[in-house]
């Protein structure tokens, strides 16, 4: 336990610490403080680089003359969905104990956003009464479950009562007290607003503090996995060309330096790759981009002396990973910068010397990677070639063995990397696999565990949400899988999500049409019959990077900051889907990657469609081809034709047959 006896005054301390979901400092595995033995969980309190995040607040309160801390900095990788709830109960179930925070007067509030679900959750333990309040819809009917018999109340943001977090910390926290965070973990724009509404109200904020490294032992080191070159033969173009275009956009916005911290933008822009985040291929690192000078700040175990003399062909500056900070103190004051402030930390720009210009808006790498280039598309079809070779193989080996051999959500999910593992160029999985079977398919983003994996039967509805990372390019794709007879409400339900998928990929629509306005097409079939999915419809896919990308996307709400609300752009690549989810029954989703490409140009203007990267076929027999239109049986079998004549010669006679039929 850690006191601060007279350290910050007489006043109440509440530290806050913001983290990012499997990012940060990632690849951070141990154990929980005070010895909960939680070892799959990624834990830190370092950098935050702009993949999204997730943060802690825990609450100091005074014990005799000194406060204790209640809680140090423990997430789990987001991707660990599985055991979200397991988290919760471990953190707030508990009570009484030194040290422990489930005790009396403990608060937690954990806030995810941008790295898949964009969501806060709280909890709360106050005269022992437990709360907890979730905003993790994908995740609810999990945690419900698992949290069941502990005490905890589990409750969905935007509902009546549940307060959104910077209203609970406004109702909180009291005049005179302080909230503390280290401002390398929390980004630009959520500090200036929590200073702002804070000290509007008498509440000090301190950015300057990192508690947990005053008490954290044994701290395991950054991740420095080996950095490795994207050939332009895969990213489409070169760095040095990357580099101009952002040095042009720089005088447009006559801005002298551009300070760059998101990990996807600076592997795409230097065409280089890492294993620093699992499933995400990038390297923990900064930027600091000149008119003539680049610095790339990043470890330097991590570069070999191939890498090193490629940077230094290319005009790249390699520093350690920390003297950034210290760097960009050092700018000269007549000059203007710069940053995109949803995606650096405070901390960063508070080092920043006051009278140097600061200049904010979005990165100009975040669309620009948004869209692909001719090479990289024709690059990613290939990689959905060999993805549905694989995930093909995969249905047919599934269907051809259950009810003979014991087949669970776990082994299931094996299999299919292994039929990926023997895929040319294949790099890692881009996310863990959702396997889920009948009433777990109702959860959304579902991750079998030891605890929860359950056999597959010859019956009812498997879900499975999958992907890879190919040099290539990044998949991702669901199908709804019948392993044997089907009941009439499930064949329609998934004629009904399937009429939604075909309606937006089969989209015409003029140029300037955001994910806002085509959104209604998937969800029309549902809404029809009263019945909707509590997710966007699709998000955008990164190139060998993140599998969940910016700023394309499908969702009928605007999104929070506004930043993955953008018109389509041929060469962005998508997600299209649609689902239904019925607690205890069954879920269905129907998942292809799409890339918008030019349709036509008339007196009217430009006009854009979709065409469909994925290339694995649905399953027939859950379907009720009545309630299909015209135009929706010639998609689906066009698409199925286009399926077989592309798939069929990678796969042995038995499974071409299988495919034919």
């Amino acid at each position: 336990m850690l006191h601060h006896k007279g350290k910050f005054g007489t006043s109440a301390f509440y530290p806050l610490d913001l983290c990012m979901s499997g990012i940060p400092a990632c690849g951070y595995y141990g154990q929980f403080a005070f010895q909960f033995s939680i070892t799959a969980y990624p834990v830190f309190g370092q950098e935050i680089h702009g993949l999204g995040g997730l943060f802690q607040i825990v609450q100091l309160r005074p014990m005799g003359e000194a406060c204790a801390l209640l809680c140090l900095n423990v997430i789990l990788d987001i991707n660990e969905q599985a055991d979200l709830s397991v988290l919760l109960f471990r953190l707030a179930g508990r009570s009484g104990s030194s040290g422990d925070p489930g005790g009396k007067g403990f608060f937690g509030v954990v806030h995810t956003q941008g790295f898949q679900t964009g969501k806060p959750f709280l909890i709360r333990r106050s005269g022992g009464d437990i709360l907890a309040a979730l905003d993790l819809i994908a995740f609810s009917l999990q945690a419900a479950k698992q949290l069941e018999g502990s005490g905890i109340m589990l409750r969905k943001e935007r509902q009546p009562g549940v307060p959104a977090i910077e209203e609970y910390l406004k109702q909180t926290l009291k005049r005179g007290e302080t909230l503390g965070f280290d401002g390398r973990c929390i980004m630009q724009d959520s500090a200036e607003k929590l200073i702002t509404q804070l000290n509007a109200q008498g509440v000090a904020v301190r950015t300057d503090i990192d508690l947990t490294g005053a008490v954290w032992k044994n701290r395991p080191e950054l991740s420095a996995q080996p950095v490795w070159p994207l050939p332009v033969e895969y990213a489409g173009e070169s760095s040095e060309s990357k580099i101009k275009r952002v040095r042009e956009f720089l005088v447009e916005k006559k801005a002298d330096y551009f300070l760059l911290t998101s990990l996807e933008d600076i592997a795409w822009l230097l065409n280089m790759r890492g294993n620093d985040v699992e499933s995400t291929p990038v390297i923990l690192s900064y930027l600091l981009l000149g008119e003539k000078k680049l610095t790339w700040y990043v470890q330097e175990k991590c570069l070999s002396e191939k890498i090193k003399i490629l940077l230094d062909m290319q005009g790249i500056k390699a520093a350690p990973y920390a003297q950034i900070y210290e760097d960009v103190k050092k700018l000269p004051e007549d000059a203007s910068i710069y940053y995109d402030k949803s995606a650096v930390n405070t901390a960063l720009v508070s080092s920043l010397p006051e009278k140097v210009k600061k200049i904010e808006g979005v990165n100009p790498t975040f669309l620009f990677k948004a869209k692909k280039n001719p090479v990289e598309v024709e690059n990613e079809r290939n990689a959905h070639i060999k993805d549905g070779v694989a995930v093909t193989k995969f249905i047919y080996w599934l269907k051809s063995q259950i009810g003979k051999t014991k087949i669970t959500e776990i082994s299931a999910a094996e299999q299919l990397e292994q039929f990926r593992n023997t895929q040319e160029h294949y790099v890692e999985p881009s996310f863990a696999p959702i396997i889920a079977y009948k009433e777990h398919g109702a959860i959304v983003h579902y991750s079998a565990t030891k605890e929860s994996d359950v056999e597959l039967k010859p019956e009812s509805f498997v879900l499975a949400d999958t992907g890879g990372h190919y040099l290539e390019g990044t998949t991702d794709i669901t199908r709804t899988i019948a392993l044997g007879s089907l009941t009439q409400e499930e064949k329609e339900m998934y004629t009904t999500v399937l009429k939604g998928h075909i309606q937006l990929e089969m989209a015409r629509f003029l140029q300037g049409c955001s994910g806002q306005s085509l959104d209604v097409l998937a969800r029309t079939p549902l809404w029809e019959k009263g019945l909707d999915y509590n997710h966007g419809t699709g998000h955008g896919v990164g190139y060998l990077l993140s599998v969940h990308e910016g700023p394309n996307s499908f969702r009928y709400r605007p999104s929070v900051n506004g930043r993955n609300d953008c018109v389509f752009e041929e060469g962005m690549i998508t997600s299209d889907e649609p689902g239904i989810y019925l607690e205890g029954k069954f879920g269905i989703r129907l998942e292809n990657m799409i890339v918008c490409q030019k349709d036509m140009e008339n007196d009217y203007g430009s006009f854009l469609c979709f065409d469909a990267l994925t290339l694995v076929p649905f399953e027939r027999s859950a379907i009720i081809a009545e309630e299909l239109s015209t135009k929706e049986k010639e998609w689906l079998n066009k698409y199925h034709q286009k399926v077989f004549e592309t798939i069929a010669p990678y796969l042995t006679e038995e499974e071409a047959g299988w495919l034919r039929e």
